[in-house]
């Protein structure tokens, strides 16, 4: 039997992707969250060594000076249409891929774009019946009944492990795992956000400990 339409979908948004890893063989993946973290040079390194390296909405990245902290690449960014854009969110956006979650499409999200966004940024439009739907199933979650899914670090995780089940993932800037109970959270940039009503951070927390568990990733403090 052939493809189906939403594999041929899935595997579309994969090659395209890996057009902009740093190998085409992706073997290692980091993903990105938004906490502040210490510095560490060890987790700098194991980030920008990565063969892609993926960062989420309101991210900020080393600068000359500083102590190695979140690291320099940025190959892919997942965002929705709400974030909080920091300084290097659009920095060199001609030389990444930007992929548009749009879970409230569902329910209330307009299609319509910022007119703040660069109007050659380019962005992908990912299908919520591939992402939002079939991670929320995973989480015990129904997001057409209740409104309710996941956070875009974990659809940025989850992705990059369903697309490259192979590849060894490195997560960082992963506040819920250790604190699902939170109400908001910081920024590494620098802003505090409530986290909003969608979310269900225990059920994100308890599938990222399961990859643990598993040794199937690794979180870095």
């Amino acid at each position: 039997m052939g493809e189906t339409a939403d594999e041929r979908r899935r595997n579309d948004v994969r090659e395209l992707v890996r057009t902009y890893a740093r190998e085409r063989r992706v073997r290692s993946i980091a993903v990105l969250g938004n906490k502040p973290l210490a510095p560490s040079a060890e987790r700098a390194d194991a980030v920008d060594s990565c063969d892609l390296v993926i960062r989420v909405n309101s991210f900020r990245l080393d600068e000359p000076g500083e102590p190695p902290t979140y690291g320099r690449r940025v190959d892919t960014v997942f965002f929705h249409r709400g974030l909080v854009a920091t300084r290097w969110f659009f920095e060199d956006y001609q030389d990444r891929l930007y992929l548009l979650v749009e879970p409230g499409r569902l329910h209330w999200e307009r299609e319509a774009l910022p007119d703040w966004w660069p109007t050659d940024l380019g962005q992908v439009h990912l299908s919520n019946q591939d992402l939002t739907l079939r991670l929320s199933a995973e989480l015990g979650l129904d997001s057409r009944r209740d409104g309710v899914w996941s956070t875009t670090g974990t659809m940025a995780a989850w992705w990059a492990r369903d697309a490259f089940p192979d590849a060894r993932l490195e997560l960082a800037g992963y506040s819920f795992v250790d604190d699902p109970a939170q109400t908001s959270w910081s920024h590494a940039a620098g802003s505090t956000t409530t986290i909003t009503a969608e979310h269900r951070l225990s059920e994100e927390a308890t599938l990222l400990r399961r990859w643990l568990d598993e040794g199937r990733a690794r979180v870095w403090a």
